[in-house]
């Protein structure tokens, strides 16, 4: 068995002696895993680092096996993270995030593009964390966890949305909430593409989408907690609204 991808490296973990098990994301095949040859060898490991863009040749016997890498680095995105805590700790929780929720070897071609245009703009700090925001709902859609954010789920009007039921992530128009307000997820104007796109409101925005995954996402998956990454982003990101 051999196919031949490019692939977002998210994880590399030690095998053996010299050896690294390699966690990418592909467009064609998904979230896969293979062993590189070498991969924690001086000269491989400054390589293989998260968020490497990698032309990648697995092999294995038989399609189940866990097979073997091949890698070669067609950019790397060292750089654009050296230096900017907030560019880290988002790295972190992309890949943190699609390792946690993704099922292996099943394609979601559309995040995959998603994510290597966000994985592009790391170290741009200005726009990043809205680049960011708008990943976390397309993660979310891709999973069957998304918003609905069209219309009020009680009245039907496109205008004056301003809440989100917790329970089925629909938008409600004041009007529509009524006594239930109070019950209801504020929904910030970010989200609708609305304002002026702040870093207190993509934090808002943040807050919401991040109940949504813990809520609804998290659960499914079992018993397995969000990764921590996540919290940290959010904290680094909050830090940088009200410096200490």
């Amino acid at each position: 068995m051999e196919w031949r991808d490019t692939g977002i490296l998210l994880a590399v973990r030690p095998h053996g002696e010299s050896s690294a098990i390699l966690d990418v994301l592909t467009p064609e095949r998904g979230l896969h895993s293979g062993v590189v040859r070498g991969g924690a060898s001086r000269k491989m490991a400054p390589v293989l680092q998260p968020g490497a863009q990698l032309d990648l040749m697995w092999r294995a016997r038989l399609e189940e096996h866990l097979g073997s890498f091949s890698a070669e680095l067609m950019r790397s995105r060292s750089a654009q993270v050296m230096g900017s805590r907030l560019a880290l700790a988002g790295l972190n929780t992309v890949t943190a995030l699609l390792r946690y929720a993704l099922p292996e070897r099943e394609v979601h071609l559309p995040l995959y593009r998603r994510t290597e245009a966000l994985m592009d703009l790391l170290g741009q700090d200005d726009i990043w964390p809205l680049a960011y925001l708008k990943w976390e709902l397309a993660f979310l859609e891709e999973l069957g966890f998304g918003l609905d954010l069209t219309s009020c789920a009680v009245t039907g009007a496109e205008d004056g949305l301003a809440y989100v039921s917790p329970k089925t992530g629909r938008a409600v128009t004041a009007e529509g909430a009524g006594d239930w307000a109070s019950k209801l997820l504020v929904l910030p104007p970010v989200l609708l593409g609305q304002g002026d796109a702040g870093d207190a409101d993509v934090a808002a925005g943040l807050r919401l989408t991040g109940y949504f995954l813990a809520e609804h996402l998290a659960p499914e998956l079992g018993t397995k907690p969000l990764p921590d990454a996540r919290a940290r982003f959010l904290s680094v990101f909050e830090r940088r609204i009200t410096p200490l």
